[in-house]
């Protein structure tokens, strides 16, 4: 039986990203506690489509390139005319290049730069639109969870555009949080530690690296995409209706140590 507090049935949530690693570990976790889900990728997402549709929720697709803010409006339009209004947003599309500092190209520093702040803001103004209208009108709450990074509290070494755009996830989650709260929306953000994903599979594939990561866990262990859901969950839920501004680091320890 679903914890009431937890559940999220005749929700819809928008999550970026959507087609592999954490953006599916998320739609799927959210699907499972009852939300229907809009799955936005520039490649397909059909993988995670099939999965949501095996939880019991509906799904729908919308392909965009989120290196810019060109499709913006696009994707709300599309959502909202599929399913009338949009409960959750989960910020997850991201990208990082890697070089010394003293090297870093602007190319790099835009790209990262739009796609880990630019696009995240003016998609959260563009669904908040809707969703403090909504909101206003029915009283009901909505969630939008911005995806941080261990990088949000730490320097990192060789990206520094990540880092920055990270940086700025955190500081954005705060302000929209003051602005929009009491117009009805939560806005929080998960800080994942390191996470077992096809991204990070050079990695875990290093013996010398994936060890001294491992050691450097409280939990001994890598994070799954499902615990970055559970999290998700909680945060999009009413049993976090009183939470805003907060960077949840779902991180095994790492920031402890």
């Amino acid at each position: 039986m679903t914890n009431a507090a937890f559940d999220l049935t005749d929700r819809t949530a928008m999550v970026t990203g959507a087609n592999t690693g954490i953006g599916q570990g998320i739609a799927v976790a959210l699907a499972a506690a009852g939300a229907d889900l809009v799955l936005v990728g520039r490649s397909s997402c059909d993988e995670t489509q099939a999965l949501v549709e095996q939880a019991g929720r509906k799904a729908m697709q919308i392909r965009a390139d989120l290196s810019s803010i060109a499709p913006v409006e696009g994707v709300v339009s599309q959502a909202l005319d599929a399913f009338a209004r949009i409960d959750i947003l989960v910020n997850n599309a991201g990208i990082i290049r890697r070089e010394d500092a003293l090297d870093f190209s602007e190319e790099d520093w835009d790209a990262v730069m739009d796609v880990n702040l630019k696009v995240l803001f003016f998609l959260s103004q563009a669904v908040a639109r809707h969703m403090t209208s909504w909101a206003s009108q029915h009283g009901a709450r909505a969630k939008i969870v911005n995806i941080a990074s261990m990088l949000t509290f730490q320097g990192g070494i060789r990206v520094p555009s990540y880092t920055a755009s990270k940086s700025g996830v955190g500081g954005l989650t705060k302000l929209m949080a003051n602005e929009w709260a009491a117009k009805g929306v939560n806005v929080n953000a998960i800080a994942p530690g390191y996470i077992a994903t096809n991204n990070t599979a050079a990695l875990q594939a290093d013996e010398t690296r994936n060890r001294q990561i491992v050691e450097r866990i409280p939990e001994g262990r890598w994070g799954d995409p499902a615990d970055i859901g559970g999290a998700a969950v909680f945060l999009t839920s009413c049993a976090a209706d009183y939470v805003q501004g907060h960077i949840l680091a779902v991180d095994g320890g790492w920031l402890a140590r």
